[in-house]
C-alpha cells in the first residue's frame, strides 16, 4: 500500500460541541494537558482554564466564546475550537462549524442528550461535518454508558458504533475495554497515563457480546466490512478501523468513546479516535465559490490561488485579530490579499498560531490551516480572502436573527460618542448583535440572541470601556403575518414633475405561506411586464417587508404573485416598479388581515420531582405547553413550549421555588401569534 506523504494528511480541525455544562472545556484542558501543550490542568471551577481566558467566562464558569488552540499528537497538529454551549450564543457555533472538517460532541453520561447537545448536532448535521461522541462523567452517580447511547440514538437518529466498555461503574470508573483491539486500559489514581492489560476476566463475556454487535453493526453498513464478515465470520481489528473511519467520514454510523475528563481518563482513546476517524482537509470536498456568478473549486492544495474565509474577529485595543481558515493556497507575513467582497485589498501584517489568548509567530500558512492574522482592517467575520489575481467568493456562515433587545444609554451625556464607538466594536466581533435607533424615543437599542448574551455584550462595555451605562428592561422581537390576504390588488406609481417621468401598474396576490419567509412569483403573460421590471418589483417587495402595518416589525409567512401590469413606453424604469413594489405591497398589507407573532422557546425544566406541582402551575401561569415530562437520574424533567417574553426573570423564580436545586435551559423553536392584549411596538 502506498502511504501518502502530503503533511495535510496529518491534520484535523475539530470542535468541541455540547449542552453547557457537559464538560467541554474540560475535555479541551485535558487534551492540551495530555498532547504536552500545557504543563498544568486548567480547572472550570478555579478559572485556570486556557480556552476560558475571558474575565466573564471564568467568573461566570460556562463558555462564551469559541477559542481556537493549536496542538500534536501522535505525528498529527489538531486545530482545535472550544465552541460555547449555551444557547445564547450558538452563533459562535455556526461560525466555527462553517470552517471546521470535524466534531467531538461531548455527551453527559447522566443526562444523555440535552437540548443544546440536540442543537449544535442539527447545526452540524446542516453543515455535513462528521463527529465522533465522547460520554463524559462517567464517574458520576448515575451514569449510565448505554442509557446515554440510546438517547443518542433516539433523539439525534445516527448509528452509534460504541468502541469501548466502560471499566467499573460510577465512582468505581477506573478505565474502558477497547473492543477493536480487545485490551484493558486502566487509569491508576493520578495517573497521567493508562496502564494497557488483557480484559479483566469479570468483563471478557460481554465485551465479546459488544465486539460482535460491532462488528454485525459495521459489516451492515460497509460493504469491504460485509464480506470479510461473510468470509471469515469476524472482522479484524485493522478492517474494523478502516470501516470505522469510512463511516464516520460519510456520517452512516457515530464512533462512540466514553470516560471522565475532569479525572483524565480516556482522553487518550479519545485523541487516537481524532487522529484514526475524523477526516483531514484532504478528505473533505473541495471548497466551492463563486466568480463572476459562476461555481469554482479550489482544492486543498498549498500550491493552488490562495482562498481563506474569516470566521471571527477579536476587536482588541491593540489592534484587530482576524481568524482565518485557509482552504487553499498559502498565505506569508507581507502578503497582499482581497477581500473578495468589497474588492479592496489588505496587507497582511503578521500571523500567528493560536492557543486562546496566546500566540505564536508564523511565516506562512497553508491550505488547511486554522490561523490569526494581524493587520487587515476591513475583514469580517464571514469575508473571503483570496489571491488578488484570483478571486473567489465563499459562502459566509449564517447569522441568526436577534430575538431579544434592551436600550442602553451612557449615564453621562459626554460618553453618547464612546459608547456608539464600544457597540460598534461588539457588532464587528458579533454578528448576531444588532444595534439601532429608536425612531420614536431616540434610544440606542441592543439586540441579541436571549438575556444571558445581551448582559455580556453589556458587561464587556462596562469592563473594558470604563462606561456606565444604564439598561432598560428586555423586550423581544416580534414578527407579522399575514392571516388572510387579498387577490388582485391595484397600485399605480405616477409621477410627474417636469423631464421624464415614473410610470409603474401592478397587480398583486398576497397570501399566507405555511413555511415561513417570502417568496415572490410572476404569472404575467404577454410581456406586459418585462423580466428586468419583474425584478424591480420583487426588490420593492422586499424593502416592504422591514416594517409591518401592525407595529412596525418585519414581516414574514407570506407569498406575493405580480398577477398584472402595465408599461409606458418612456416613463417605466426600473425605479418606478421598485417604487410600485414596495408601496403596493405596503397598502396590500394594511388591507389583509395581519397577526402578531411572538418568538417561542421549547424550555427544559430539571427539577426534584417533590416540586414538580409547583414547576407545573408556574408555567401554565407563564403560558406554558408542557410537552413531556420524564424521570432522569432520580430528578423530573419537564419539557414545554413558552413564549420567550414570559421567560425574563424566570431563573429567579426557579431558583426560589426549588430552594435552589432546580435549573432549566431554553432553546429557540419559531414564532407563534401572540395573544391580542400583546403590544405592538
Amino acid at each position: 500500500m502506498r502511504i501518502s506523504t502530503n503533511p495535510l494528511t496529518t491534520v484535523r480541525n475539530l470542535g468541541i460541541l455540547a449542552h453547557v455544562d457537559a464538560g467541554k472545556t474540560t475535555v479541551t484542558e485535558r487534551i492540551l494537558y495530555t498532547t504536552g501543550t500545557t504543563y498544568k490542568r486548567g480547572e472550570v471551577h478555579d478559572g485556570t482554564t486556557v480556552t476560558d481566558f475571558d474575565p466573564q467566562e471564568r467568573d461566570r464558569g460556562i463558555t462564551i466564546f469559541a477559542a481556537a488552540v493549536s496542538c500534536s499528537w501522535d505525528g498529527h497538529r489538531i486545530n482545535l475550537i472550544d465552541t460555547p454551549g449555551h444557547v445564547d450564543f450558538a452563533d459562535e457555533v455556526e461560525r466555527s462549524l462553517r470552517v471546521l472538517d470535524g466534531a467531538v460532541a461531548v455527551f453527559d453520561a447522566v443526562a444523555g442528550v440535552e437540548p443544546q447537545s440536540e442543537s449544535v448536532w442539527r447545526q452540524a448535521d446542516r453543515h455535513g461535518v462528521p463527529r465522533i461522541a465522547f460520554v463524559n462523567k462517567m464517574d458520576r452517580a448515575g451514569a449510565d454508558l448505554d442509557t446515554a447511547v440510546a438517547s443518542i440514538r433516539e433523539r439525534l437518529h445516527p448509528v452509534p458504533l460504541v468502541t469501548q466498555l466502560p471499566i467499573g461503574t460510577e465512582d468505581g470508573f477506573t478505565g474502558v475495554v477497547d473492543l477493536l483491539r480487545m485490551r484493558a486500559l486502566v487509569w491508576a489514581d493520578g495517573a497521567d497515563t493508562p496502564e494497557e492489560g488483557p480484559v479483566p476476566d469479570a468483563l471478557s463475556e460481554e465485551a465479546a457480546r459488544r465486539r460482535r454487535l460491532l462488528e454485525e453493526a459495521v459489516a451492515e453498513r460497509h460493504p469491504a466490512a460485509l464480506e470479510e464478515f461473510c468470509d471469515r465470520e469476524t472482522l479484524t481489528a485493522a478492517t474494523l478501523a478502516a470501516a470505522l473511519r469510512d463511516l464516520t467520514r460519510t456520517g452512516d454510523g457515530v464512533v462512540v468513546l466514553c470516560g471522565s475528563a475532569y479525572r483524565n481518563r480516556g482522553v487518550e482513546p479519545l485523541l487516537d479516535a481524532v487522529v484514526a476517524y475524523l477526516p483531514s482537509p484532504l478528505d473533505v470536498p473541495p471548497v466551492r465559490g463563486t466568480h463572476d456568478g459562476a461555481d469554482e473549486e479550489r482544492p486543498a492544495d498549498p500550491a493552488a490561488p490562495m482562498a481563506a474565509l474569516a470566521f471571527k474577529v477579536n476587536a482588541t485595543p491593540t489592534g484587530r485579530l482576524t481568524y482565518l481558515r485557509v482552504y487553499s493556497g498559502t498565505i506569508e507575513k507581507g502578503d497582499t490579499v482581497r477581500d473578495a467582497g468589497t474588492g479592496r485589498t489588505e496587507r497582511v501584517g503578521r500571523l500567528l498560531r493560536v492557543r486562546a489568548d496566546r500566540h505564536d509567530p508564523l511565516e506562512r500558512a497553508v491550505a488547511g490551516d486554522i490561523v490569526a492574522v494581524i493587520g487587515l482592517k476591513g475583514a469580517r467575520a464571514g469575508s473571503t480572502l483570496c489571491a488578488p489575481d484570483a478571486p473567489l467568493v465563499l459562502e459566509p456562515p449564517g447569522v441568526a436573527e436577534p430575538v431579544v433587545h434592551v436600550a442602553v444609554e451612557a449615564r453621562r451625556a459626554t460618553d453618547t460618542d464612546r459608547l456608539a464607538s464600544a457597540l460598534a466594536r461588539l457588532t464587528e466581533e458579533d454578528p448576531s448583535l444588532a444595534v439601532r435607533t429608536d425612531p420614536e424615543t431616540g434610544q440606542t437599542v441592543l439586540s441579541g440572541m436571549g438575556e444571558l448574551h445581551l448582559e455580556v455584550a453589556v458587561e464587556r462595555v462596562r469592563r473594558e470601556h470604563g462606561l456606565e451605562v444604564t439598561v432598560g428592561r428586555p423586550g423581544v422581537a416580534y414578527r407579522e403575518t399575514i392571516g388572510a390576504g387579498v387577490t388582485g390588488f391595484v397600485h399605480r406609481h405616477v409621477k410627474q414633475d417636469g423631464g421624464a417621468g415614473q410610470f409603474a401598474h401592478i397587480v398583486l396576490d398576497v397570501e399566507p405561506r405555511e413555511e415561513g419567509g417570502f417568496e415572490f412569483r410572476s404569472t404575467v403573460v404577454g410581456g406586459r411586464v418585462p423580466q428586468e421590471f419583474v425584478r424591480a418589483v420583487e426588490a420593492g417587495c422586499r424593502d416592504a417587508l422591514a416594517e409591518g402595518p401592525l407595529g412596525g416589525h418585519p414581516v414574514t409567512g407570506l407569498r406575493v404573485t405580480l398577477t398584472d401590469g402595465q408599461t409606458h413606453v418612456k416613463d417605466s424604469s426600473d425605479t418606478a416598479f421598485r417604487t410600485a413594489g414596495r408601496f403596493g405591497l405596503r397598502d396590500a398589507l394594511r388591507a389583509s388581515r395581519m397577526v402578531l407573532l411572538e418568538p417561542v422557546v421549547e424550555v427544559t425544566v430539571t427539577v426534584p420531582e417533590d416540586a414538580v406541582g409547583g414547576v407545573l402551575g408556574d408555567l401554565a401561569a407563564r403560558r406554558g405547553r408542557v410537552t413531556g415530562s420524564e424521570t432522569r437520574g432520580g430528578a423530573a424533567v419537564v419539557t414545554a413550549t413558552v413564549p420567550l417574553a414570559e421567560l425574563f426573570g424566570y431563573a429567579t423564580r426557579l431558583r426560589s421555588r426549588t430552594q435552589g436545586r432546580g435549573t432549566f435551559t431554553a432553546r429557540p423553536t419559531g414564532y407563534a401569534p401572540a395573544p391580542a392584549e400583546a403590544p405592538a411596538r
